[in-house]
């Protein structure tokens, strides 16, 4: 192997390394999402936020797209870096087949090899050779089944945030104005464990799927950033009530919306002291208030 036979070699197993990393750190570490897949959903979902509203709401499904077909460029144009060198000498051409000994040759044995799909035309000669392409092989397998878990995950988690949106929006729409627990501190109680049961699940899946923070909800109902502020009005309120166990559901929907903040303030750079301050600006970042606290409608 000559000098640019070792560059082509490195570059290709660098960039099978590289997307190794990337879907171990987004599909497999529950706490984390890969450098790629991060720069790609952060990147999509900048660019849309200086758009109309409407392209908005399809950004992060076309970042996740982005996100997949990166992962194949990559392992595509890795392992045919790898075959690169070993044209034509290291594989067997079917009769008819022209030999060649360019990039696109090594790209068509990368991309029939990943898709296993397998036309048997052009076959590795060496043993090593063998094993590489086998080895490729199961890795396109893996990754189209991981990237379909992946999605199928992904929503689950969006459907969990909306039905706390939806809890809170009925909650709103059922309470007596001014008196929100007006129908008994005991009911109330057990109406706010459970939404604080609902902060805290979601506060895991902002952890666990780092991509669905990026879903920007076109209908208000269904969007947690335009309703979690009552929330916090609730958990204050409770907080000074003379009953107990209201006092107690208050202070527990309190410590979930902390959660909450800490993991926006952490993982996504939300400013603020305070959690108030923090989830406000959260709403404001997604387009449902305007800074000032003034709804967007």
């Amino acid at each position: 192997m000559d000098f640019w036979d070792i560059v082509w070699t490195v570059a290709g197993a660098g960039l099978i390394l590289l997307m190794l990393v990337d879907v171990f750190h987004t599909l497999l570490y529950p706490h984390g999402s890969g450098p790629v897949c991060r720069t790609i959903m952060h990147g999509c979902w900048s660019l849309s936020r200086l758009s109309r509203r409407g392209v908005s709401s399809i950004a992060a499904p076309m970042a996740m797209a982005a996100v997949i077909i990166a992962w194949a460029a990559m392992a595509i144009l890795g392992w045919a870096l790898l075959y690169l060198p070993h044209l034509l000498d290291g594989f067997i051409y079917a009769a008819g087949v022209p030999r060649q000994a360019d990039f696109a040759e090594a790209v068509y044995i990368s991309m029939v090899t990943l898709s296993t799909v397998g036309f048997g035309d052009i076959a590795a000669g060496y043993p090593l050779l063998r094993l590489v392409l086998a080895a490729q092989a199961v890795t396109g397998f893996g990754l189209l089944t991981a990237t379909v878990s992946w999605i199928l995950q992904m929503y689950p988690a969006l459907n969990r945030r909306r039905a706390l949106a939806h809890q809170l929006n009925l909650f709103r729409e059922a309470a007596t104005p001014g008196d929100p627990f007006s129908m008994g501190p005991s009911h109330a109680a057990g109406l706010l464990e459970s939404l604080a049961s609902s902060v805290a699940a979601v506060s895991i899946d902002l952890l666990a799927f780092h991509e669905t923070y990026y879903f920007l909800e076109v209908d208000q109902r269904g969007s947690l950033p335009a309703t979690v502020t009552y929330a916090q009005e609730l958990a204050s309120e409770a907080k000074t009530s003379d009953h107990p166990d209201l006092q107690f559901a208050g202070r527990m929907l309190e410590a979930a919306l902390e959660d909450l903040a800490k993991v926006l303030r952490g993982r996504f750079g939300h400013a603020g002291t305070t959690s108030a301050e923090v989830l406000e600006h959260y709403s404001t970042h997604h387009r449902h208030r305007r800074a000032g606290g003034a709804g967007t409608g």
